[in-house]
């Protein structure tokens, strides 16, 4: 057997102990993972200080350092959020619905684990605990992979999660790391049908687009981040800039920021050079079609096709000029990827239409499309934004880690 393999079968072993294992030791555990990544942050952060001066020797952009990088004021946050995961009610043996049929049986359908979860990532540690976090409190199993980049944070922090699962009384193996970060390690874990139950790409569009087109493990696709904020002709504008700005440049390696602002013809000569003035505080680059343009002049460079569909990830902004909402939620239709997006307006008719036209995620009126999150919804951390539509949508907290199964209670009943 592979080690992956051995990994699969471990963990397999793990999930079957974590199906039947009450709140009460779940919850001490996460508890210890807490309290062990408060008292051990100083290895990983050694460990991350050792990732950071790799990818900056490799040339990796100011965005992307941002997301590899930990303080200790993230990991205090990193650390809370496992404790608010404690804190959730637990998912598995809930009642979703109970039936009781003519012949006597009684239906119950009931919350189960999905079993053992894979996920794939690139550069952000924090998803290691998260995730980990998360599939414990939903009686999962997990086997992460995290990217090259963030080799040594992962490999710290999973010493450092076992050994808190182990003190608590739990299988070390509720969570392992794959360690090999080549290509052939992601390609077998999408072959890995006898071991994970699950697989989850979490990163950039071309991640998430391979897994979900190569992989035999069934996919939930999330993180693919193209989103737009439309200003409406009747917005406030003032208020429109404040949520650009927000939701462009106060994180914008993340999936949930703005990656393209519409912005309607009749209020677009007096927008655009607002905007501009905060923007240009953070150096965004601004590729605006030929309407924008004239506007904008030498504050933008020219938009190329791939522009519409870009995840810059970075400070750049796609920038377009539109007739009024129809063309709006068409563009967002042709070009957005199921994630977020925004109308700023003060409208309620226009807002309502674009809150029923628009096929997203999680979809806003006059707020910052940076609140599409985990911990912002109420639901702890989450395992990703799924984009897609089976099984679940949007921030994937707890209940979206589980299944359900039918327990039928009968007295004899036989089936004529």
């Amino acid at each position: 057997m592979t080690i992956l393999e051995l990994q699969g079968l471990a963990a397999r072993s793990a999930a079957r102990k974590l199906a039947v294992t009450g709140e009460m030791l779940k919850n001490a555990a996460l508890n210890a993972i807490a309290d062990a990544l408060l008292v051990r942050r100083g290895e990983w952060l050694e460990a991350n200080a050792a990732d950071l001066a790799a990818a900056r020797a490799e040339g990796m952009g100011a965005a992307l350092l941002d997301r590899l990088a930990l303080d200790e004021k993230r990991i205090a946050a990193i650390a809370e959020g496992v404790r608010q995961v404690a804190a959730l009610p637990d998912p598995v043996g809930q009642v979703v619905k109970t039936t009781l049929r003519p012949n006597g049986l009684k239906l119950e359908q009931r919350r189960v684990p999905l079993g053992v979860v894979g996920i794939i990532y690139e550069a952000r540690p924090n998803v290691t605990v998260d995730a980990a976090a998360l599939c414990l409190k939903a009686s999962n199993a997990c086997i992460l992979r995290g990217g090259k980049e963030a080799f040594r944070s992962n490999k710290a922090v999973i010493t450092i999660l076992r050994d808190a699962l182990e003190s608590a009384g739990l299988p070390r193996d509720c969570v392992a790391l794959v360690e090999d970060v080549s290509r052939e390690s992601a390609v077998e874990m999408m072959d890995l049908t006898e071991y994970l139950d699950v697989l989850i790409p979490r990163g950039g569009a071309g991640l998430i687009r391979s897994v979900a087109a190569k992989a035999h493990v069934p996919v939930i696709r999330t993180g693919e981040g193209v989103c737009h904020v439309y200003v409406h002709g009747e917005a406030d504008l003032d208020m429109a800039v404040r949520i650009l700005y927000n939701a462009k440049c106060s994180r914008p390696s993340v999936c949930n920021a703005a990656e393209c602002v519409l912005v309607d013809r009749v209020v677009a000569e007096r927008f655009l050079p607002m905007a501009w003035e905060v923007l240009k505080t953070k150096s965004v680059v601004l590729h605006a079609d030929p309407e924008a343009l004239d506007i904008l002049g030498e504050r933008a460079v020219p938009a190329t096709v791939q522009d519409w569909d870009s995840e810059y990830g970075d400070y750049q902004l796609a920038v377009k000029v539109v007739a009024d909402l129809e063309e709006a939620m068409a563009f967002i239709a042709a070009h957005g990827t199921g994630h977020s997006e925004a109308i700023v307006t003060e409208s309620y008719t226009a807002a309502q239409r674009f809150l029923d036209g628009v096929d997203a995620a999680a979809v806003y009126v006059n707020a910052s499309t940076r609140f599409t999150d985990g911990f912002e919804f109420g639901l702890g951390a989450e395992i990703g934004i799924s984009t897609q539509k089976l099984h679940a949508r949007g921030p994937m907290g707890l209940e979206e880690l589980t299944s359900t199964k039918y327990v039928i209670y009968g007295a004899g009943q036989i089936r004529e």
